[in-house]
């Protein structure tokens, strides 16, 4: 049912798009008066305007089982509420913990060694100071 639902807002809103992309602008009448272009037609100013109105109503239309689409799939979804999303993220945490606390023993391994190697280097040339 959603499936269904959800292809029928697809090509609601796809439709929506076109149709109000095909809409002439509002404002030509005010360029055309300014312009001194006229406005009337061999038909008269309402029965040139055909397309327009029939795209304006089918605008209105598709825009209304759109939002009807909408909110009938908001009604029909399952609830999530009931879904533990802090055991999600414990799991998670986890999961991150066990490899971070590799990581950081590795790291730690590695600046005992790089701190080892220092101390006998600067043992080494003391005992060569002492020396000489």
């Amino acid at each position: 049912m959603q499936t269904v639902l959800g292809v029928i807002l697809l090509i609601a809103a796809v439709f929506l798009i076109v149709v109000i992309m095909l809409q002439e602008g509002k404002q030509q009448g005010v360029t055309s008066a300014i312009s001194g272009g006229s406005s009337d037609t061999f038909l008269g100013k309402t029965k040139g305007g055909g397309k327009d109105q029939l795209l304006g109503k089918l605008t209105m239309w598709v825009a209304i089982v759109f939002a009807v689409i909408v909110f009938v799939i908001y009604i029909i979804q399952p609830d999530t509420a009931h879904v533990d999303t802090n055991a999600y993220f414990n799991e998670l945490n986890d999961a991150g913990a066990s490899s971070a606390s590799a990581e950081t023993d590795a790291a730690e391994a590695a600046v005992d060694a790089a701190i080892d190697e220092a101390e006998a280097a600067v043992d080494e040339a003391g005992d060569v100071d002492a020396e000489g």
